[in-house]
């Protein structure tokens, strides 16, 4: 047990979905899951554990930006056993490329974030995910039959920036198709601990188009991310 997570070792699952949003945990854990139950709802950061396909898997939200999910992806790692994190969230497309409800697997994520610097002093820019946990989540795509993305994703501290048009910069500069507020700190805290983390978004919000999906559907209806992360679980039946 922590401060943020009411849980005992053993409580949680070798793989851990985490979605920002802990409504989005809660109907992954109704619709998806065999035997789910609570586990931890601390802040109302909910978590679960069950069965995907007869395979232990747990879901928690993250809650929203780097700290947070730094917070708890660095507890579950080091308190109660966790050796994968998969992060389903949303992002904000910045390009074209990407439509709304696209699915994007992110194969690094760059920032300008002080997080690794603060944690121990690790100036590098670029944060990468497990190669062996991308692996098996592009195997689940192809299995599935649903087109996945790929590419560098923006990992930001800030929502609203003054300079609205500033993604453009980011995305000559850096290659970054799409921003999000969580994968470089994931990433980051896997690296250090020898864990693997994986990052998969669906496109909630286009900023060259100015689409955004609703509320509700950032709840319910990213269901091809999840089919993917879950897949993955099984990707070698």
């Amino acid at each position: 047990m922590t401060p943020h997570i009411h849980a005992e070792l053993g409580d949680f699952a070798k793989t851990v979905l985490m979605p920002g949003d802990p409504l989005r945990a809660k109907f992954i854990a109704e619709y998806y899951l065999s035997n789910a139950r609570e586990v931890s709802n601390v802040r109302n950061i909910l978590a679960y554990t069950g069965n995907y396909r007869g395979v232990p898997v747990s879901v928690m939200g993250s809650g929203m930006g780097m700290p947070s999910i730094g917070i708890y992806s660095w507890e579950l790692f080091t308190e109660f056993a966790v050796e994968k994190i998969i992060r389903i969230g949303s992002c904000g497309a910045y390009t074209k490329t990407l439509q709304l409800y696209d699915v994007l697997l992110a194969q690094s994520a760059w920032s300008e974030s002080s997080f690794a610097r603060t944690q121990n002093g690790d100036t590098l820019p670029i944060k990468h995910p497990s190669s062996e946990l991308n692996e098996q989540l592009i195997a689940s795509a192809k299995q599935q039959n649903i087109a996945l993305h790929q590419g560098t994703v923006h990992s930001s501290d800030v929502f609203y920036r003054q300079d609205f048009m500033d993604y453009q910069r980011i995305l000559n500069e850096h290659n970054a198709i799409a921003v999000e507020m969580e994968s470089f700190a994931l990433f980051h805290n896997a690296e250090v601990l020898g864990k693997h983390a994986a990052c998969l978004l669906t496109v909630s919000d286009h900023l060259v188009t100015n689409e955004a999906a609703s509320s509700e559907a950032r709840q319910t209806s990213f269901t091809q991310m999840m089919d993917i992360a879950l897949g993955s679980l099984v990707v070698a039946d």
